[in-house]
């Protein structure tokens, strides 16, 4: 709508989603939750931002990749337990990906490397005996699932990061 190039349209969405992604970062290892705002905040960026950044045919057809994810992540939920919360937040961050193929597959690439970065640094961070002191509450230190919204969080910004930076 306002005629931005597809670089400034990823810098202007990954401007407004930065703060949603602190929120469910934080408060996954901090609760092992992702909370219903935090997803409802996040498809309430691309109803506002995304209409105004993203050519409107382009924005209109996004919106169905929102119930795509959602329903295999309602399968993914009852075959293997993946967590609602996790569910929710991937079906609200579909629309800000794209389904050209090249960019799918950037999107999985991307996803493979956060899930070994973020497993990684959860573990080494859950093992230094003064960051753990500095949050003793945090949940997901103690659980046994590992939070997944680091994971989803790092994918939708590091896309959204390298859409900006290299078109």
């Amino acid at each position: 709508m306002l005629g931005l190039s597809v670089s400034q349209s990823a810098l202007a969405l990954f401007v407004a989603v930065l703060p949603i992604c602190a929120w469910v970062s934080y408060t996954d290892l901090k609760y092992m939750k992702i909370r219903n705002a935090a997803v409802l905040s996040l498809i309430a960026v691309f109803a506002v931002v995304g209409v105004l950044v993203l050519p409107l045919e382009v924005w209109a057809w996004r919106w169905l990749h929102l119930p795509v994810v959602l329903v295999i992540g309602l399968v993914l939920n009852i075959a293997l337990g993946v967590g609602m919360g996790d569910v929710k937040f991937a079906a609200a961050s579909a629309p800000f990906f794209s389904a050209d193929p090249g960019r799918v597959i950037l999107a999985v690439l991307l996803l493979q490397a956060c899930l070994i970065l973020a497993f990684a640094l959860h573990r080494l961070a859950r093992a230094i005996p003064a960051v753990r002191a500095a949050t003793p509450d945090w949940a997901s230190w103690g659980h046994r699932k590992f939070p997944f919204g680091l994971v989803l969080v790092g994918t939708l910004l590091s896309y959204l990061g390298l859409i900006a930076a290299l078109t």
